[in-house]
């Protein structure tokens, strides 16, 4: 009888659970990155919303940018309404990530020459 009888067992056995470890890596890796764009397109149309209401002042701005956040399925962190330019954070949960992305909106600033 030879001493390496049994060792591919061993070895298919290493690499499941290396290609196991590796998966699960990939899969919490892609977790993250759509957490982070659906919480950046949140953000992005909650300030759009806010920006597009800044004329009835700051409550009903941030009131329309919390109703377009919550309808994508975020929270909405802040919301800070200067003039016509509008400024608001979204999180989104997403497994063990909650990332938080900001974004404005506003008019255009000029053009350069």
């Amino acid at each position: 009888m030879s001493r390496d009888r049994g060792s591919a067992t061993v070895w298919a056995a290493l690499v499941a659970t290396v290609l196991a470890a590796v998966f699960g890596g990939v899969l919490l890796l892609g977790q993250a990155v759509v957490a982070r764009h659906r919480a950046a397109a949140a953000a992005d149309l909650a300030a759009l919303a806010a920006a597009a209401t800044w004329a009835h002042g700051p409550g009903p701005a941030c009131a329309a940018a919390l109703r377009v956040a919550r309808a994508q399925g975020a929270a909405l962190g802040g919301c800070l309404l200067r003039g016509e330019v509008a400024e608001v954070t979204a999180r989104v949960a997403a497994g063990p990530f909650t990332p938080a992305i900001r974004a404005r909106a506003g008019p255009p600033g000029p053009r350069p020459g």
